[in-house]
């Protein structure tokens, strides 16, 4: 089964953009699929995550916020 991995960031978001580079080569290695959403740009996300970013969705189960564990989220989409 492919896993579903978003990464809610913000556009003026400095860890996003490195927690962006961090994850994706772990996330393609899974095969799974990557979507960043960017939560400024849609009021219900904003609402839920606000300054909270970044964070990392597996198949809608929010799975870490601001740190991200490379081992950690490999693990979880191997499952």
């Amino acid at each position: 089964m492919s896993h579903v991995v978003e990464l809610m960031v913000r556009t003026t978001c400095g860890s996003c953009a490195r927690v962006l580079e961090q994850i994706t080569p772990v996330v393609q290695q899974a095969g799974a699929e990557l979507k960043v959403r960017n939560v400024d740009e849609d009021a219900e996300l904003a609402m839920e995550y606000g300054d909270r970013v970044p964070v990392v969705v597996i198949d809608g189960e929010e799975f870490s916020c601001w740190e991200v564990d490379n081992e950690e989220l490999a693990q979880a989409l191997m499952e």
